[in-house]
C-alpha cells in the first residue's frame, strides 16, 4: 500500500513581506512599516497546507544549499512533509519573491533561482509508487519540466494514480508550453479565471470551463471574491465565496488547492471538495504569507 497520500511537484522559494512602502525610488532609501520571511512557491504552499489538513504528503522540488534553501526545507519538514525526493543544487541560489504592499495594493520582484530548475527526471517512478495523487504546481513557472511533463503524468495514469495541475500565470504570455498534452492525463485542472480565459480564448468564465471540462474530467476556475465554478461533464456549479476580512491574498488559490485536495483524497464528492477548498483559501487570506492560517 502506498505510505503517502499526495506527491507535490512544482517550485519551492522564499517570499520576502515588506509592508507599508508607497512608491520605491532609485537612489533613495525608504522606511517600512513591516516585514516577514515566509515560505513561497505555489506547489510549497499547497503541500504544506495539505499536509497540515491532514493529508500524507511527499514533496518534489529543487532548493539550493544557501540559507534560503534550508528555510525553505525547515518549514516543509515542520509539517511532517516528505523530503526525501527534495533535490539541493549547490551550483544554484533559492528562488525569491520579494512583495512590497502598500494597503491593498502590492508589487512584486521575483528572483527565479531554482524556481524553474525541476527536471521530469527528479520525479522518479520509484517515489511516485509509494503514492496515489499525483498534484504538479506553478506550471508554466517550470521551465526545465515542460519537455517531459506530458510523458510523467502518462506514467501517473499508468500506476492508476489520480493526478491533478495548477498551471499559475504563464510569464512568457504563451500559453503553451505543452500544457494541452498534459492536461489530456490530468483529472483535475485548477486555473483561475485569468488563466482559463487566456488557455482557451475565450471571453467567458462558463465558456473557458466547458471548453476545458471537454479535456479534463473536473475542472475549478478560482475566481477570488466571486467563489469557485466548478464544470465536469455531468454538471456545472458555482460554490461561493466565505466572506471574511482580507489580510494578505498570498497563498489564497494554492490553499483552496489543498482544501479541495484534502477532502478528494478522501474520496469526498466534487462539491464537498469545492467547499472545503473555498474555505481554506478563506481561513489563508486571513493571516500573513500563504501557510501561516495552517500551522
Amino acid at each position: 500500500m502506498p505510505d503517502l497520500d499526495c506527491i507535490v511537484a512544482g517550485e519551492a522559494n522564499v517570499d520576502l513581506l515588506v509592508d507599508g512602502i508607497a512608491r520605491l525610488e532609485f537612489d533613495k532609501e525608504k522606511l517600512a512599516e513591516g516585514c516577514g520571511l515566509t515560505l513561497g512557491g505555489s506547489s510549497a504552499i499547497t503541500a504544506f497546507n495539505l499536509s497540515k489538513l491532514g493529508a500524507r504528503v511527499g514533496f518534489v522540488s529543487v532548493v539550493g544549499k544557501d540559507l534560503f534553501g534550508k528555510f525553505v526545507e525547515d518549514r516543509l519538514a515542520s509539517a511532517g512533509i516528505d523530503l526525501s525526493a527534495l533535490r539541493r543544487d549547490p551550483s544554484e541560489k533559492t528562488g525569491i519573491t520579494i512583495w512590497c504592499q502598500d494597503g491593498k495594493r502590492r508589487a512584486g520582484m521575483t528572483y527565479l533561482g531554482t524556481i524553474a530548475a525541476l527536471r521530469p527526471s527528479d520525479v522518479k517512478e520509484s517515489y511516485m509508487r509509494r503514492a496515489r495523487h499525483l498534484h504538479v504546481g506553478a506550471y508554466f513557472l517550470l521551465q526545465a519540466f515542460h519537455m517531459g511533463a506530458a510523458k510523467v503524468f502518462r506514467k501517473a495514469k499508468r500506476m492508476s494514480m489520480t493526478t491533478s495541475l495548477d498551471c499559475n500565470f504563464d510569464p512568457a504570455e504563451k500559453w503553451d508550453s505543452g500544457i494541452k498534452d498534459v492536461l489530456r492525463n490530468v483529472d483535475i485542472f485548477l486555473p483561475n479565471e485569468t488563466e482559463a480565459l487566456r488557455l482557451t480564448g475565450l471571453s467567458s468564465v462558463q465558456s473557458a470551463a466547458q471548453d476545458l471540462a471537454r479535456i479534463v474530467p473536473i475542472v475549478v476556475v478560482k475566481m477570488g471574491g466571486r467563489g469557485a465554478l466548478v464544470c465536469t461533464r455531468n454538471e456545472r456549479f458555482r460554490v461561493p465565496v466565505k466572506k471574511v476580512r482580507i489580510v494578505d491574498a498570498t497563498g489564497a488559490g494554492d490553499s483552496f488547492n489543498a482544501g479541495f485536495l484534502a477532502h478528494y483524497l478522501r474520496g469526498a464528492p466534487v462539491a464537498q471538495c469545492a467547499k472545503a477548498g473555498i474555505v481554506a483559501g478563506a481561513r489563508s487570506v486571513s493571516f500573513i504569507g500563504g501557510t501561516a492560517a495552517f500551522e
